[in-house]
């Protein structure tokens, strides 16, 4: 018997091409915000964490782009540096969280049955309990950081890929080619590693793209409580919590400047995102 299969790659390449002239602006978005994530420090002008109280809430000028925020540090500077920190904790959520999901649904999907019943739910139950709560909580036992953050949110996401992949591996899970490959011998693992996977791969890319500006988001909020990321430390979600003085004295250049940075990659995130997971739905399976 001679199986035919798509290569997941291929196909991966074919939903990008249709995501439209919305979703490509939005790649760019963030691949320009992944260029400053990891180049910032070398871009920034001045040294983020620079002060000097004489130039606190004084405007653009000099070489200085955006100003000066209230301790007397380029905005532009820390906008820049910021982008890490803001992205790197988004990408170990998603890390962890794509990990974990994915896994377990793939499991439970495989072994149905009272595995299956287990899973769906804990998962229900972790589902239930707020992502930005359990930061709380696992900050009030290990202290504010942003790795913290990141594993509390990761923590809550996970339920949310357990439902979204466990329904496409049971989808993957009913078609003629693994009962094909079942009857040639091949074991649980190899199906489930070298063609189920691979084989929801594009949907998996999607709900990651999706997930991304979530947990940015997220993060950022975590940050602006003072949970997340510790100051002086440069990081968006930092600079809008700071920048809550200037607000009131009639300057909200740092908390409107990073704020709508925050703002502009989280909508390139879900646009893609959703984009993605459209070309999904419709391509026939």
């Amino acid at each position: 018997m001679t199986l035919t299969m798509n290569r997941p790659g291929s196909a991966l390449l074919r939903r990008f091409s249709g995501i439209g002239w919305l979703g490509y602006a939005s790649a760019v978005v963030i691949i320009l915000a992944a260029v400053v994530a990891v180049f910032g420090p070398l871009l920034a002008p001045y040294p983020a964490n620079q002060s000097n109280l004489t130039n606190a809430f004084i405007g653009p000028g000099g070489g200085h782009l955006l100003g000066f925020d209230s301790q007397g540090r380029d905005l532009f500077s820390r906008v820049l540096v910021g982008a890490r920190s803001s992205m790197l904790g988004a990408l170990i959520v998603i890390a962890l969280a794509m990990l974990a999901g994915t896994v377990l649904a793939i499991v439970a999907s495989w072994r149905h049955g009272w595995v299956d019943s287990v899973i769906s739910s804990g998962s229900d139950l972790v589902f239930a309990f707020p992502g930005l709560l359990l930061a709380v909580l696992v900050a009030a036992i290990a202290g504010p950081s942003q790795w913290s953050a990141a594993i509390a949110l990761a923590v809550a996401y996970t339920p949310y890929v357990v439902r979204i992949v466990r329904a496409a591996a049971l989808r993957e899970r009913s078609l003629p080619y693994i009962e094909a490959l079942e009857v040639q011998g091949c074991s649980a693992w190899t199906i489930c590693v070298r063609h189920i996977a691979p084989n929801i791969a594009a949907l998996l890319v999607a709900q990651s793209t999706i997930l991304f500006g979530w947990a940015a988001l997220d993060l950022a909020a975590i940050s602006f409580l003072g949970l997340g990321v510790q100051p002086p430390q440069a990081d968006w979600g930092v600079m809008a919590s700071e920048g809550k003085t200037g607000v009131l004295q009639g300057y909200p250049a740092e908390s409107l400047v990073s704020g709508t940075v925050l703002v502009l990659v989280v909508v390139a995130f879900n646009i893609l995102g959703e984009r993605l997971n459209d070309r999904y739905t419709k391509e026939p399976r």
